[in-house]
C-alpha cells in the first residue's frame, strides 16, 4: 500500500461524487421525490458502489472501481409526468436488462451492434438542455453565474478534473455572501423511504430503456476500453451482473443504476496510482471506504444542497456535463458516417418531445435507428 494509492482512490470518490452530484438531484426533482427520497437516493447509490468497488477489486485483483450512471441520471432529468413509483419500476426493469447482458453474451453484442453514432447523438441531445440551461441561469445570477464560469475555464485549461469541484467550492461561499443560500440543515435527519415500484407502458420505453443504452454505452463499454487501455483483463460478465444486481436492489430504494466507472476509472489504473500494475487493484478497497463514508453524511449533504439556488445548481450541472457532452456530440458527427441519422438523434433528444408519455430521449433513437436502416437498405439495393 503506497500513499499514491489512497490519494487516487480519494481523488476519484471525490471528483465522482462533487462532479455530478448535482445531476442526481436535478433528476429527483424532476421526478418529484422528497427531501427524504432525495437522501435516501443518494446513500443507497454510494452503498451500493462501496459494495461492488469492494467486491470486484478484490474478487478479481484489478482496479475495478463503479460509480452512479451520470448520462443516467441527465436522462431522467428530462422525463416528465413520471413519479418516482413510476422511476423505480423502470429502474427495476433496467436492472434486469443489465443482469441478462452479464448473463447472455448476445445481449452485450447486441448493444455494442448501435451504431456509435446515434448512441452518442441520443447522449449529446439529453445532455445539451444542461449545458445550456448553464447559460440560461445567467440573467438575474449574474454575479453569481459568470464568476464561476470564468473559473471552471480557467481552472480547466490547468486541470480538468479539479475544474468542477473548483466551481462547487467557489460557489457556495459566493452564493452565500450574495444573499442566494443560507443553510436550512436545523438538525435531525429525513428517515430514509422505501419505495413502491409501478410498472407502467410509457416509463419502460421512456426511461428504462434509454437508462439501459446510455448505461452500457457511456458508462459501461467505455470503461471496459479503460481497463484494457491499461492492460488489464476485462472480466466484463462478472462485473456486468455485479452491478446489475446491486442496481435491481438501490431500485427498490429509488436509485437508478450502478456501473462501472469510465473517466474516474482511469484515475485508479494509470502509473500515478501505483508504478507496480498488479498493486493497483489496491485503489478498490480504499475507494469503497471513500464512499461509506460519504454514505453517512448524504442525507445532511442533500438538505444543504437544497439550500443553494437553482441558478448554483444549473451552472455545476452545467459544467460537470461539458466534458461528456463534448465527447458525444464529436462522436456522433466525427467519422462522417450516418451523419444524418446523428443530426437527426440529437434534434429530436435534445428537443424535449413526449408522445404517448414516453420521452425525447427514446424517440430521438428510434429516429436515428430508422434512418440507418433505411440508408443501409438503399445502399443494398443500390449493389444489387
Amino acid at each position: 500500500m503506497r500513499m499514491s494509492v489512497i490519494i487516487s482512490a480519494l481523488v476519484a470518490v471525490l471528483v465522482g461524487f462533487g462532479g455530478s452530484v448535482a445531476i442526481i438531484l436535478s433528476a429527483a426533482d424532476a421526478l418529484g421525490a422528497s427531501e427524504g427520497q432525495k437522501a435516501t437516493w443518494i446513500t443507497v447509490l454510494c452503498l451500493s458502489m462501496m459494495a461492488t468497488t469492494a467486491i470486484l477489486s478484490i474478487r478479481h485483483r484489478l482496479p475495478i472501481v463503479t460509480a452512479w450512471s451520470t448520462p443516467g441520471a441527465a436522462v431522467l432529468a428530462g422525463v416528465t409526468a413520471t413519479s418516482m413509483e413510476v422511476a423505480a419500476g423502470a429502474f427495476i426493469l433496467a436492472a434486469f436488462m443489465l443482469i441478462a447482458t452479464g448473463l447472455i453474451p448476445a445481449l452485450e453484442r447486441a448493444v455494442a451492434r448501435i451504431p456509435g453514432e446515434v448512441a452518442s447523438a441520443m447522449l449529446a441531445g439529453v445532455l445539451f438542455s444542461f449545458v445550456a440551461q448553464a447559460a440560461l441561469s445567467i440573467p438575474g445570477s449574474e454575479w453569481l453565474v459568470l464568476p464561476l464560469l470564468a473559473l471552471f475555464f480557467v481552472v480547466r485549461a490547468f486541470s480538468p478534473i479539479w475544474a468542477v469541484l473548483a466551481v462547487l467550492a467557489m460557489g457556495v461561499p459566493l452564493a452565500m455572501f450574495l444573499g442566494m443560500a443560507e443553510p436550512v440543515w436545523q438538525g435531525g435527519l429525513p428517515p430514509m423511504q422505501l419505495i413502491v415500484p409501478r410498472i407502467e407502458a410509457g416509463a419502460v420505453l421512456g426511461v428504462a430503456i434509454p437508462l439501459y443504452i446510455v448505461t452500457m454505452a457511456s458508462q459501461n463499454l467505455p470503461g471496459f476500453a479503460v481497463l484494457r487501455a491499461s492492460g488489464y483483463p476485462v472480466p466484463g460478465r462478472s462485473i456486468l451482473t455485479i452491478t446489475g444486481l446491486a442496481s435491481l436492489f438501490s431500485a427498490a430504494w429509488g436509485a437508478h443504476s450502478t456501473n462501472l466507472a469510465a473517466i474516474t476509472a482511469s484515475i485508479c489504473t494509470g502509473p500515478d496510482a501505483h508504478p507496480d500494475p498488479d498493486k493497483r487493484w489496491l485503489c478498490g478497497p480504499i475507494y469503497a471506504l471513500g464512499y461509506a463514508a460519504i454514505a453517512v453524511v448524504a442525507m445532511p449533504l442533500v438538505l444543504l444542497f437544497a439550500s443553494f439556488p437553482p441558478a448554483l445548481i444549473a451552472v455545476v450541472a452545467g459544467v460537470a456535463l461539458l466534458g461528456p457532452f463534448t465527447m458525444s456530440l464529436s462522436g456522433a458527427l466525427a467519422t462522417g458516417q450516418n451523419a444524418v441519422p446523428a443530426a437527426v438523434t440529437f434534434v429530436v433528444a435534445a428537443s424535449g418531445l413526449s408522445l404517448m408519455g414516453i420521452g425525447a430521449a427514446f424517440w430521438g433513437l428510434v429516429a436515428g435507428l430508422v434512418l440507418v436502416g433505411i440508408e443501409a437498405a438503399r445502399g443494398h439495393l443500390r449493389r444489387g
